[in-house]
């Protein structure tokens, strides 16, 4: 992230940088309490692999997610961030349709990959979770061996012809996933008896496997000490150059590390989207700027 001087102290302080001369802040003030809250910012990319326009969620009587336009650009890494409870995650759960598995949840509004309706009910909804991939909070390896683990996605999908291939497929997701020099010589043993750190790279290794355009990660380091969280952090970093990621984080600092893009929810709305280091360090809109400072959230 850009580290030039800014002009609000608050921020400066929060992310490490000089204060610039001149006034404190001069820029427009937005109204913290407009209905319904316009999105600041540039929601559109050049080169988008996932695009929502106008998402809606409804938990029952509840709305969630109120009105989220917002562009997944190829090849970069987008973080969501805001207080609990500001719908980062329901709309992340939406790019590959796991809100399909909450009873009384109701989706509105186009969310496309590649072009495609992923609400078309021609669709397969097991083909678009294999191409839109998802790593969880909670690490959450299968009770079987390393090896079965990451061969699953692919022996559901028919990608393997014989063994020679699966174990082509295993061998190069798991170094991928940077694990395979840890695990190699013990793949028949159990993946719930890994570290915390090498069951979520697992996990990882699991969703690669099955060739996704795009992987969703929801608070992937949440659950890891800080060693297994910055191996995570290269690891994402690494991804990038093959996958679309999409990642919920509370860790601001994690944000600032790892993405091109930052998008800040706020009580169901997505209140500014921009690049990360314009995110950061200029911050467009009030409530923004208050959550970046530790106003609040």
């Amino acid at each position: 992230m850009d580290t030039t001087a800014i002009r609000n102290p608050d921020i400066a302080e929060k992310v490490g940088v000089p204060v610039a001369e001149g006034d404190e802040d001069s820029r427009p003030r937005l109204d913290l309490d407009a209905e319904p809250r316009e999105t600041v910012g540039v929601v559109a990319v050049d080169d988008p692999r996932m695009q929502a326009r106008e998402v809606n969620v409804y938990y029952g009587d509840k709305h969630a997610i109120r009105n989220v336009s917002l562009d997944i650009g190829a090849n970069q890494v987008i973080s969501m961030i805001g207080p609990s409870g500001c719908g980062k995650s329901t709309f992340l759960r939406c790019l590959n349709r796991m809100n399909d598995t909450i009873d009384g949840c109701r989706v509105t509004g186009s969310i496309r990959l590649d072009d495609q309706d992923i609400a078309d009910k021609t669709l397969d909804v097991v083909q678009l979770r294999a191409r839109v991939g998802m790593v969880f909070q909670k690490p959450n390896p299968f009770p079987k061996s390393i090896y079965d683990n990451v061969a699953y996605g692919p022996r559901i999908h028919g990608m393997a012809a014989d063994r020679i291939e699966l174990d082509e497929i295993v061998q190069t997701s798991l170094k991928k996933a940077g694990l395979w020099e840890e695990v190699k010589d013990r793949l028949d043993q159990q993946g719930t008896g890994l570290s915390g750190g090498q069951q979520q790279r697992l996990c990882i290794a699991r969703a690669i496997a099955v060739s996704p355009e795009v992987i969703l990660m929801d608070e992937p380091c949440s659950a890891l000490d800080p060693i297994a969280t910055a191996r995570i952090e290269e690891l994402i970093d690494e991804l990038r150059e093959n996958y679309t990621i999409a990642i919920v984080t509370h860790s601001m600092q994690q944000a600032a590390r790892v993405s091109q893009r930052t998008a800040y929810f706020h009580l169901g709305d997505l209140v500014e989207v921009d690049e990360t280091a314009q995110v950061f360090t200029n911050p467009q809109h009030k409530l923004t700027e208050d959550y970046i400072t530790g106003r609040f959230g």
